[in-house]
């Protein structure tokens, strides 16, 4: 169990309890999970409670399962065992733990399964903590979903799809955060000899706020590899460093950022070519983002726009619309252009396409729709990360087959001048609103002349902790 308080009034935790037991015929039990070990069972890595009890709960407590019946809720865990003391401290007890977050009644993990037969549930993602779910809760727990577990998913979706003033406020202390810590990196990448030495820079930011990493923050000279998360390789002028990290919340809500830079602090004007077209179909996608748009169509707007550039710099040949419907763009941006975010980084992705895709619709396997995370409409209270990119990965560029289909629209001689670009991406986090759209994470610039500065930032610029909104 975790001492931390609540952020979140009870008002606002009853009433998503409301929202959800009004829409379901059963009764619903989520349980938080615990745990898992990284080698030796009383070494663990830290523990996060599932997202969808915190939203209910409001707080991080281990091993424990909201009940909610009706207008009910009802807490199960464990006391803590006094014997922990001595390691961990005095830890509040069942019953304080009912009161702040405002359960009716508290009892022992173990009488759970005595209400668990015709309650729904989700699933826990991991396969291991899925099958203590199942002992636990006594009843299968499992993929597919049964059809009063699917029915919970789907109102669960519906309620966290658009986040509440609550959930805002939360999102709007993970953003200046996340500004701050690419800021530091950035002004540390001139006396840094190795991706890890930036890396620390940036995470320290998070860590001086009691906050951390919302994911494996990717801090890399190899920006080709989307999800690297290797940081050992020296940093040597005329590199690009991509850096995609954002903080997360002490009550688990994230936020999600990337930027590109040259390490020397300019960028070469290959470099700052492609920066551009990518800048370019950012700006784009960010200035059409809506209530009433699909975010499908910002996808598509960014693969034109990218296949514009490409074209206007002599990478690609033909018209943009043809080289989008063969999926050309996709040889240099082959992923979404993003995705939902809110208490996950891909929110509510532990649920498949549930979330991401609206009911009706399924993933496409054309090559430049397939990684299309969302798509649905937009509508306010939705927070979206647009996050275009150009990449210049060797397993896709190099496939036999893709190279015979895109032979005659590829200028492969004018590509080569372009090899000190291996991969950029600016990527935002966009709140939908009433009346169009609130970027959280402007503060942190995208213009190439600002993010050089910032670079070269004397070292009394380094930006220090600052206070969360």
């Amino acid at each position: 169990m975790n001492n931390q308080q609540t952020t979140l009034d009870l008002s606002t935790l009853q009433q998503r309890r409301s929202h959800l037991t009004q829409q379901l015929q059963h009764p619903v039990m989520l349980w938080s999970g615990k745990r898992a070990p990284r080698n030796f069972p009383a070494n663990t890595f830290p523990f996060r409670a599932s997202s969808h009890f915190l939203y209910f709960a409001g707080l991080n407590i281990e091993n424990a399962i909201l009940r909610l019946d009706g207008d009910r809720t009802e807490l199960y865990v464990d006391n803590p065992d006094p014997g922990e003391v001595l390691w961990h401290g005095e830890m509040p007890q069942r019953d304080d733990l009912a009161t702040t977050i405002g359960a009716d009644a508290a009892f022992d993990l173990a009488a759970a399964s005595q209400h668990a037969a015709d309650a729904a549930t989700i699933p826990h993602p991991d396969d291991s903590i899925r099958i203590q779910q199942s002992q636990l809760l006594q009843r299968t727990v499992d993929w597919p979903l049964s059809d009063r577990d699917r029915a919970l998913a789907d109102v669960i979706v519906s309620l966290r799809l658009c986040h509440d003033t609550a959930a805002i406020d939360q999102l709007r202390q993970a953003s200046p955060v996340t500004v701050a810590a690419h800021q530091a990196a950035m002004a540390a990448t001139p006396h840094a000899q190795t991706e890890a030495e930036v890396r620390a820079a940036l995470e320290g930011i998070f860590l001086a706020h009691n906050m951390t990493p919302a994911y494996s923050s990717v801090v890399t000279v190899q920006g080709e590899v989307l999800h690297n998360e290797v940081y050992t390789h020296t940093i040597q002028p005329g590199d690009l460093l991509l850096a995609d990290a954002g903080a997360e919340t002490p009550s688990g809500w994230a936020s999600d950022v990337t930027r590109t830079w040259p390490v020397s602090g300019r960028f070469s004007p290959t470099q700052r070519d492609i920066y551009d077209v990518v800048l370019a179909a950012h700006d784009a996608c960010i200035e059409k983002a809506q209530p009433g748009v699909e975010y499908r169509d910002l996808h598509l707007l960014a693969a034109h726009t990218i296949a514009q550039g490409l074209v206007d710099l002599g990478i690609l040949r033909g018209n943009p619309e043809n080289l989008v419907e063969m999926d050309a763009h996709a040889l240099f941006f082959p992923h979404g252009v993003g995705h939902l975010l809110g208490l996950d980084v891909h929110d509510m992705e532990d649920l498949g396409d549930l979330a991401g895709y609206a009911p009706g619709r399924q993933r496409c396997d054309r090559f430049g729709l397939a990684f299309l995370r969302l798509n649905r409409m937009l509508e306010a209270g939705m927070l979206v990360t647009i996050e275009p990119g150009f990449y210049q990965v060797p397993a896709i560029l190099n496939d036999p087959q893709r190279r015979q289909r895109y032979q005659e629209v590829v200028n492969w001689e004018r590509l080569a001048q372009f090899q000190d670009v291996r991969g950029i991406r600016i990527e935002d986090d966009v709140l939908i609103t009433n009346s169009g759209n609130e970027v959280l994470t402007a503060d942190l610039p995208t213009a190439a002349a600002e993010i050089e500065q910032l670079v070269h930032a004397p070292k009394s610029n380094t930006p220090s902790p600052i206070e969360p909104q």
